[in-house]
């Protein structure tokens, strides 16, 4: 028995066991030949462009996306494997066209980040993580960015957007001083909401709807809290609760439209203490 306990003791220090810098750039170096292989020999690999993977790429970032929302670890590991092998497949498309190459990847993301740390490779002092994010935003500005919302990608789904656009203009100093004035702001504009609904215009409410909802990103920020993260947490308690609903309805032999909002509730509120 101890002998057993032993070897499984050794088998977890050796899952724990880190890879050193050497087999980190070994693996590296293997998966970009195994790329080169499947390019020249997969007909799929051969087949794929940069436009193709695209929505591929994008699937992926969600699926890390949940993972890190689900805290799995192991999950996060895999799909972080999964862009990166995205990664290299781009890199190696754009080097058939003698555009980059991962190396010029590498380099130029190591410039990047050498340019926008003056605190730690240069002489520039810092008192804390919001001097960082407001020196970030300039150095962009003197890099040729004609605004600071450049960097803010059109294709964002707009909760995400709203919530980088109000990242990168508090960081040029346009911001709220207190987390009250934002509180203050969300009420005049659940007021002006109001009105608008009471007056019957589609268009207005719509409007209105939009400010509310930019508002309490906003505020969200105040908070601390990253309001994607927040919702896609509702998102995924609503699911289960609703899930137990069904799964009670099914055993109930009693399909949900035949259920009342009170026969409903019984197991909602059981979903809730589960």
């Amino acid at each position: 028995m101890v002998a057993n306990l032993n070897i499984l003791n050794c088998n977890f220090i050796e899952r724990k066991k880190m890879n050193s810098r050497k087999q980190q750039l070994e693996a590296l170096e293997k998966l970009l030949n195994i790329m080169d292989e499947l390019r020249e020999q997969c007909p799929w690999d051969k087949k794929q462009t940069i436009q193709t993977l695209r929505h591929l790429t994008i699937e992926e970032t969600y699926e890390l996306g949940d993972a890190i929302l689900d805290n799995n670890l192991d999950e996060v590991k895999k799909e972080l494997g999964d862009l990166l092998l995205h990664i290299v497949f781009y890199a190696r498309i754009g080097s058939e066209t003698n555009d980059f190459d991962i190396g010029d990847v590498a380099n130029d993301i190591c410039k990047k980040l050498i340019d926008r740390h003056p605190h730690i490779y240069g002489d520039v002092e810092v008192k804390n993580e919001e001097e960082v994010k407001q020196n970030w935003e300039k150095l962009k500005l003197k890099e040729g960015k004609k605004s600071v919302l450049e960097g803010v990608p059109n294709g964002l789904p707009a909760l995400v957007k709203a919530s980088r656009i109000q990242d990168k203009v508090a960081g040029v100093g346009f911001d709220w001083e207190e987390p009250e004035q934002v509180w203050e702001k969300l009420q005049e504009e659940l007021s002006e909401l109001k009105h608008e609904i009471k007056t019957g215009d589609q268009d207005k409410t719509e409007a209105e709807f939009g400010d509310v909802m930019f508002s309490m990103i906003n505020y969200a920020r105040f908070l601390k809290v990253n309001p994607e993260d927040a919702l896609e947490r509702t998102n995924k308690k609503f699911i289960k609760r609703f899930q137990y609903l069904e799964s009670k309805a099914a055993e109930m032999g009693k399909p949900l439209k035949d259920m009342t909002l009170a026969e409903m509730d019984v197991f909602w509120e059981e979903a809730k203490k589960l």
